[in-house]
């Protein structure tokens, strides 16, 4: 996904001349995605080739499978790309012209692609934003973001939000010094939109006695991070992306970003402006997807790839049929 993830299952890839793609390990390989047709036989897209990339984590994986799937069953030919291995592939193959479909975030677009620094807590100004200066520079069409925010957060275990009775991050800070004890990994430990200027505006600076010692705070593995968050040992909060499978799986307790210091990673599915131009229907039938798409919902489904070792087009598959969208 974003240059700025990492995920408990990854995929070691090759990207290829924007070609040929190779997934491994849980996540299957590109050019693979289940045969269906849309209720009633219908073929918006027929005519039409498309070819459909994706980031290599999880998450990209699985909405680059179910946006084929989805695409294909609208009788579109459609080229497999998925599984690009972190931001730059995938992106820039749609900048090639390579590729025509990729989902991307809106915190990506905005910090990673154009270097912005200004923290933008709302979801629908910040993807505005965006929208319009990838139309201006990229000639990419964001369309509407699905109702999912794959972005920083802090969770603990459900007896140590219990225990402690707290809900949100400004709880937290409310503490005694003791209880504010912190899992990070290194990279968000240091990233200047990440884990001390987030103490700042919490009122609780870092490295004081009246703040969040350094003794307070264990870096360690991204995914280690959350099994330490489960068992409250050594920290009683950790670090958490909000729709990765382990926050249900170990049944952890989201934490409210009341003061809105992390800014928006809303999913948004990226369209080259001479593609959603030749075939408009796409703003239907992607919108069709980005309307059921919720956090919770994202949690079940990676969960399903990243913890129970189900394949990404054979989740994609069954969430689109469950939805009644194929046949």
């Amino acid at each position: 996904m974003r240059s700025r993830r990492a995920r408990l299952v990854t995929l070691l890839c090759a990207f290829a001349a924007a070609i040929s793609l190779t997934g491994c390990g849980l996540v299957s390989s590109s050019g693979t995605f289940h045969d269906a047709s849309l209720p009633g036989g219908d073929k918006p897209l027929d005519g039409a080739k498309l070819t459909v990339t994706s980031k290599s984590f999880t998450e990209g994986v699985l909405l680059g499978k179910i946006t084929a799937t989805y695409l294909a069953a609208a009788g579109a030919d459609i080229t497999d790309l998925t599984g690009a291995p972190g931001s730059a592939s995938s992106r820039q193959a749609q900048l090639n012209g390579d590729a025509d479909v990729l989902w991307e975030y809106t915190g990506t677009g905005w910090v990673n692609y154009h270097n912005e620094t200004e923290t933008i807590s709302d979801p629908g100004e910040l993807w505005q934003r965006v929208h319009d200066v990838e139309k201006r520079d990229h000639n990419l069409e964001w369309l509407p973001p699905a109702n999912f925010n794959d972005t920083y957060a802090f969770g603990a275990s459900t007896p140590t939000a219990d225990r402690l009775k707290v809900k949100s991050l400004s709880d937290v800070a409310a503490l005694p010094v003791p209880d504010r004890t912190f899992c990070v990994d290194d990279e968000f430990f240091s990233r200047s939109d990440g884990f001390i200027p987030m103490l700042e505006k919490y009122g609780i600076p870092y490295n004081t006695p009246n703040g969040v010692p350094s003794g307070n705070v264990t870096r360690m593995d991204a995914g280690v991070v959350y099994t330490a968050t489960a068992k409250s040992s050594p920290c009683n909060f950790g670090m958490v992306y909000t729709t990765d499978g382990r926050v249900k799986n170990l049944n952890l307790v989201v934490l409210d970003d009341d003061k809105k210091f992390f800014l928006p990673y809303s999913g948004t599915a990226v369209v080259r402006g001479e593609i959603i131009d030749r075939y408009p229907q796409l703003r239907t039938l992607l919108g069709t997807i980005s309307e059921r798409l919720t956090d919770q919902l994202m949690q079940d489904l990676n969960g399903r790839v990243d913890i129970d070792g189900e394949d990404p087009a054979d989740v994609a598959y069954d969430w689109l049929k469950s939805e009644g969208l194929i046949e």
